[in-house]
Formats: structure tokens, C-alpha cells, sequence
């Protein structure tokens, strides 16, 4: 019985992890990267910072979440909000790919 619901949490953590990536790949990939590097011609352009730094990881889970749900608006850098089109499951999955980088 152990076994089968260890078996069904992977799943279901596997299932999450594949929808954050494709979310990742279709939102964010564009202007951030795969990597998070934000070597994009629009991330280069915007002046996006590199999700990969110690900088950028000492952000905290609300601030990302809060980036996510309500966009960005400073300056050269602009994001979309996606409130609308997000869960709160799916924005908590997105954080943790994004802390994956």
C-alpha cells in the first residue's frame, strides 16, 4: 500500500512539475529564457535580470508569486500579469521551477 501511494505522489508531482514547464516554455521562455538567463533578443532588450544569480534567488516565493499574479511594470522591464489565466497551484509549481534554475 506504501509502495502505490508513493507511486501516485511521484505521479502526480511528475504531472505538476510538466505542467509548470510547459507554462514556463509558452509564458516566460520568451523573454527569460529556457535557462532563466534572459539572453533573449526581448530580455536583452528590456534589461531583464538572470534568474540564475544569488541576487535574483534571494527573492522570496511571495515576491516571484506576486511577479507572476500581478506583472511588472518598472521601467525597461514589463511583464504581463497572469492572474487570469493562472491557478494558485499552478503559480506555486511555476516558483518552484523558477527556483529550479
Amino acid at each position: 500500500m506504501k509502495t502505490l501511494v508513493a507511486a501516485a505522489l511521484m505521479l502526480v508531482s511528475t504531472m505538476a512539475w510538466g505542467d509548470a514547464e510547459r507554462q514556463w516554455k509558452g509564458k516566460c521562455a520568451p523573454c527569460h529564457g529556457k535557462d532563466g538567463k534572459a539572453q533573449t533578443e526581448k530580455g536583452k532588450k528590456m534589461k531583464i535580470v538572470d534568474m540564475t544569480t544569488p541576487e535574483f534567488k534571494r527573492k522570496t516565493d511571495a515576491e516571484l508569486r506576486k511577479a507572476i499574479l500581478e506583472g511588472v511594470d518598472n521601467g525597461d522591464q514589463q511583464m504581463d500579469p497572469y492572474k487570469e489565466e493562472l491557478t494558485p497551484e499552478q503559480v506555486d509549481d511555476l516558483v518552484k521551477f523558477i527556483r529550479s534554475l
